[in-house]
């Protein structure tokens, strides 16, 4: 395969992120854009300098497009995907692949029936200061993990909502702090300590007038004999950056920002990258983020394409995260704890 033409499915702010990378990359090429917005059509098309499309038919159809990269409506996710890989396209899709473990299951399927790799956007797992720690856990460094926290306490202004009433909502969000903010933070912990046995949630709308939750905690049982927690929130003012934590018996590292605050591993130095700074955190800014992290995705996407092999991270590895969150939510709903 040659030049590898991508098309995107939508036009809001994080499409700027990937036009970026596609420009970056030699091996690709931006052919076409698709909206359902006629304004954004307009607006879209001086923007980026590719045909904007509002029939999706036409745009699944048109010959130059390998590659479909999915940034909608959450919600709408699966829908996209499902569509393209029923036209012959690979998939790239932005977190989540979906707002429910159903209709995750049912882009995986329709994905694998068309011979299609299907790939999600969880970039978070990409940077180097991650993949330090992601190592010195899986070389058993720290020891049995004991426990693992992950804190998304970040803050979202009304007219962040007001803006774009879908968010928050559970048709199109999935959920609020947990299903969008949170997800990336949730997803390495997963990563880092193993798969999950079962959670008890509690989530509250205190602040904010959407319908899911601006608040929430959630406990965590591991398969491995750990435990962990959870908090998230877009109503916690300034908005303080992710923090990750994780702790065995031989020793601990704590992340903030994407960048290592504590580093306690006997017998292991630090990396020397521990003190980069730079990557960048969305406590109060949702466009605060480098485009970096998604180049690596976009660039490993290719290459699980052109060598038929999973991506970083595929249908399945997505999967995780949206179990977990989505039985957090029934957990919370239903005030008992949930078996996965």
């Amino acid at each position: 395969m040659g030049v590898l033409g991508v098309g995107i499915i939508g036009t809001g702010s994080i499409v700027n992120t990937y036009v970026k990378c596609v420009e970056e990359l030699e091996d690709t090429k931006l052919i076409a854009l698709y909206t359902t917005s006629a304004q954004r059509v307009k607006e879209a098309e001086k923007l980026f300098g590719v045909p904007i499309l509002d029939n999706l038919e036409e745009f699944l159809s048109h010959p130059e497009i390998d590659l479909v990269c999915i940034c909608n409506k959450s919600g709408l996710h699966g829908d996209a995907a499902i569509s393209a890989a029923q036209a012959g396209k690979h998939v790239l899709c932005e977190k989540p692949l979906e707002v429910t473990t159903e209709k995750v299951d049912t882009v995986i399927a329709a994905c694998q029936k068309n011979d299609i790799v299907l790939g999600c956007v969880l970039q978070n797992r990409c940077s180097e200061v991650y993949g330090a720690v992601e190592n010195v856990v899986e070389k058993g460094a720290l020891g049995k993990l004991l426990l693992g926290n992950a804190h998304i306490n970040w803050y979202r202004s009304k007219e962040y909502y007001a803006k774009n009433p879908w968010r928050g909502t559970k048709e199109f969000d999935g959920g609020a702090a947990f299903m969008n903010q949170g997800i990336h933070t949730i997803d390495l912990l997963l990563h880092l300590m193993g798969d999950v046995k079962s959670v008890y949630g509690n989530m509250k709308t205190l602040v904010h007038a959407i319908e899911c939750e601006d608040v929430g905690t959630g406990i965590l049982n591991f398969n491995n004999g750990a435990i962990g927690t959870i908090t998230a929130g877009t109503a916690l003012f300034p908005g303080y950056p992710e923090r990750l934590e994780i702790y065995g018996d031989k020793g601990s590292i704590l992340m903030e920002g994407g960048n290592i605050k504590e580093w306690n591993v006997p017998g292991v130095p630090a990396p020397a990258n521990t003190s980069l700074k730079g990557n960048a955190s969305g406590a109060a800014d949702p466009t605060n983020i480098g485009h970096l992290n998604h180049k690596i995705v976009l660039e490993d996407m290719i290459g699980a394409i052109q060598e038929n092999r999973p991506p970083m991270v595929d249908g399945f590895e997505a999967r995780k995260a949206v179990e977990v969150i989505t039985a957090l939510y029934r957990s919370s709903d239903e005030e008992r704890l949930i078996f996965l």
